[in-house]
């Protein structure tokens, strides 16, 4: 009876158990780098400068998780990855993260052996087509050609529109976005479709009067959650990976950014407090210190601040926030309590 008693016990108190380090924190630890699977280069998500400095949403994402994990932001090694690689780098090890504009969908989470952390950006499938094709709507594109990437969720996402809409759409497939980018823009299709966020991002990587003269299409013909990936097998990795950008988001609804994280740490506010690691230990439920989300948010800011640099208002590509705007400000993101 006494050992059933103490079960039951320690069953009840379960929730407050310290969190034994996964295989993959240990060797994260034992590396003293985040190895992070990025894209070859899409503006404003993940893209090298000719430093070889990357910079994007995606990337800052595995900053903050080798900020939490590490101590330090900098201490993450990127691995730009293709469509066809990105899952079999993650299965394989060869990556502890895919950070990758990488769908969510039920394929991808039951069947690859991978599991899906937390949506980080929500975007559809759009069309660019050029101002003077006159074309304002999808609709206008029946039997037309349109440029797509291989290897994405665009293939199926088309193909299936195309029938149910009786559009007969022709995809031009390539293996390489770029490849797809340069044939659009070189006139060989009526249309260029991926994530409308790609869409901003290859239109502005064209020059000046190029990019104007191409518009994206308001239609949206597909629901693309995107996030980052872990492999399943680590609870402890998925937990650390998911909860920080849960983090991320809750510091944006509190207020708490890069820079007022000091000032902050005398506001009588529970949830700031909390986030800031000063009345409640969460890191060791993660495996991880009390000042874990505190690190994440001062080296890459807290969701906003990360969307508004790389792709909103203070970006080159200037997307609204839209869906990606905080629950309470009419869009989707809505963090998990940080408590």
């Amino acid at each position: 009876m006494a050992g059933a008693a103490a079960c039951v016990l320690l069953a009840t108190l379960g929730w407050a158990m310290p969190a034994h380090a996964g295989k993959t924190l240990d060797a994260v630890r034992s590396r003293g780098t985040v190895v992070c699977g990025v894209n070859t280069g899409l503006p404003g998500f993940s893209a090298a400068d000719e430093n070889g400095q990357w910079a994007g949403l995606d990337v800052d994402i595995c900053r903050a998780v080798a900020a939490a994990v590490l101590g330090d932001g900098r201490k993450v090694a990127y691995v730009p990855l293709g469509p066809h690689q990105r899952f079999t780098a993650l299965q394989s090890g060869e990556i502890d993260v895919l950070s990758r504009n990488t769908t969510f969908s039920l394929t991808r989470d039951a069947s690859m052996g991978l599991h899906q952390t937390a949506v980080t950006y929500y975007d559809g499938q759009g069309f660019l087509v050029p101002v003077k094709s006159k074309v304002r709507s999808v609709k206008q594109l029946k039997g037309q050609t349109v440029c797509i990437q291989s290897g994405t969720t665009t293939e199926k996402n088309l193909v299936e529109y195309s029938r149910t809409h009786q559009l007969d759409l022709k995809p031009v497939v390539f293996e390489r976005v770029d490849a797809a980018t340069r044939a659009y823009f070189a006139g060989r299709c009526a249309a260029y479709s991926t994530d409308a966020s790609g869409l901003a991002s290859a239109r502005r990587a064209e020059p000046g009067k190029v990019a104007s003269a191409h518009v994206i299409l308001p239609e949206l013909i597909s629901k693309e959650p995107l996030g980052p990936m872990v492999r399943r097998g680590d609870d402890e990795w998925f937990a650390i990976v998911r909860w920080v950008i849960h983090g991320l988001i809750e510091a944006e609804e509190y207020g708490v950014g890069q820079n007022n994280l000091d000032q902050l740490k005398s506001s009588t506010d529970p949830a700031v407090q909390r986030i800031l690691g000063m009345s409640e230990d969460t890191g060791r439920l993660l495996g991880l210190d009390r000042e874990w989300l505190a690190r994440a948010v001062r080296a890459t800011g807290n969701y906003g601040e990360i969307y508004e640099r790389n792709v909103g208002s203070k970006s080159a590509l200037g997307i609204p926030r839209g869906l990606n705007n905080q629950w309470n400000k009419g869009g989707l993101m809505y963090a998990f309590p940080v408590r």
